[in-house]
């Protein structure tokens, strides 16, 4: 069985990589590549188990992370959404020689809340990962509400992620039980401050899977990075906010 994941190059100029979340495949940056490639060379991958690339396995970040790197290009401007910001900070910690700068977006350090540690709570990772061994399909797609859970536009935010995670084949259990526990025991805050490349983090005001109040938080970890808040957006701020999504983006890369 193959393990080359399956990847989407479009425009010309700088590298710039995007990776998609927990559940998800790259289909999902659709709108936001429009506007990007324009501007640079934009790669989209669908991570191992995911869409196209459903074939491929990896049980941890640090597997997913080689997988995403072979075929990479060698050097790029990485930007992760929700678990993909996990995947492309370990990478920017881990291989600093291939990454130019970092963008996280509705990303976290540590997902599960912890003491005064804000986010999701272990009761509700716990949940989905039960649910999953029912029907996860439907764990997916309860999944997807709850990103966009908040914003005005929820409902065609749902929709639009629905219609883009269907265009392409249903991600391998395997995946997103390993997923789920990367989300659930996954804790860099510590290493963050070994992050040697200009940094962007990228909130949703109203996301309820990762408190804006994360954004504040982080600024003892990481002083030197820069942060933008979504007012309108929830877990998924390129699809809610488009055009000031890729603005920021272009702005931060061109810096």
């Amino acid at each position: 069985m193959s393990d080359v994941l399956h990847w989407q190059t479009e425009g010309e100029g700088q590298d710039l990589v995007l990776i998609h979340g927990w559940g998800m495949n790259g289909a999902v940056w659709d709108q936001t590549v429009e506007i990007l490639k324009q501007h640079y060379r934009v790669h989209v991958v669908d991570l191992p188990g995911y869409g196209h690339s459903a074939h491929c396995c990896a049980s941890s970040i640090e597997e997913t992370a080689l997988l995403v790197l072979q075929d990479a290009p060698e050097k790029a401007v990485w930007l992760g959404w929700s678990l993909g910001g996990l995947i492309a900070t370990h990478i920017a910690l881990h291989y600093k020689h291939r990454v130019k700068k970092l963008i996280t977006v509705a990303s976290s350090p540590k997902f599960a809340a912890q003491d005064e540690w804000r986010g999701i709570q272990p009761k509700v990772l716990k949940a989905f990962s039960s649910q999953l061994a029912e029907d996860f399909q439907l764990t997916v797609e309860r999944f997807m509400a709850l990103q966009s859970m908040g914003s005005p536009t929820a409902r065609k935010d749902v929709k639009a992620l629905k219609e883009k995670v269907l265009s392409r084949p249903a991600p391998a259990p395997e995946a997103l039980f390993s997923g789920l526990a990367m989300l659930a025991d996954i804790d860099m805050r510590a290493q963050l401050s070994n992050i040697s490349v200009p940094f962007l983090r990228l909130y949703g005001r109203l996301d309820g899977l990762v408190p804006v109040q994360v954004a504040e938080d982080l600024k003892t970890f990481v002083p030197e990075s820069q942060c933008c808040i979504f007012s309108r957006s929830s877990h998924a701020p390129f699809m809610t906010e488009t055009e000031d999504f890729c603005h920021q983006v272009l702005v931060f890369a061109a810096s």
